[in-house]
């Protein structure tokens, strides 16, 4: 299944479609952008992130752009927002095996893990 991932707005109590990500591969001194995605209607992707065959043992970033959702949702925010983008950097080191990295995101807080 390669890289996937999935938004649940906490605020809401819903999944964060349409939500705004992008996926990086963070090997030597600059980001390389690898996609730009907008989640569907249940949070996630339409396909993988990276499929098993393109995903490779190293240092990646999702960046989500979580100040842009709200504000469409019409949360009235801050300026400037406490979130404007959530940053996640991570390794894989398995590629061979499935990672999940779901996000659980309010305009205030936010946490990760890795899923199944």
């Amino acid at each position: 299944m390669g890289l996937s991932t999935h938004v649940l707005d906490t605020m809401h109590g819903c999944p964060a479609a349409g939500m705004q990500v992008a996926l990086y591969a963070t090997e030597g001194d600059s980001p390389t952008l690898i996609k730009r995605l907008t989640l569907n209607h249940d949070g996630r992707s339409d396909a993988p992130l990276l499929d098993n065959a393109s995903l490779r043992a190293g240092t990646y970033r999702l960046v989500f752009d979580v100040a842009a959702y709200f504000k469409a949702r019409a949360v009235e925010l801050p300026e400037p927002n406490f979130l404007n983008r959530v940053s996640l950097d991570f390794g894989i080191a398995q590629p061979e095996q499935h990672y999940h990295v779901p996000l659980l995101v309010s305009p205030w807080s936010y946490s990760t893990y890795r899923g199944s």
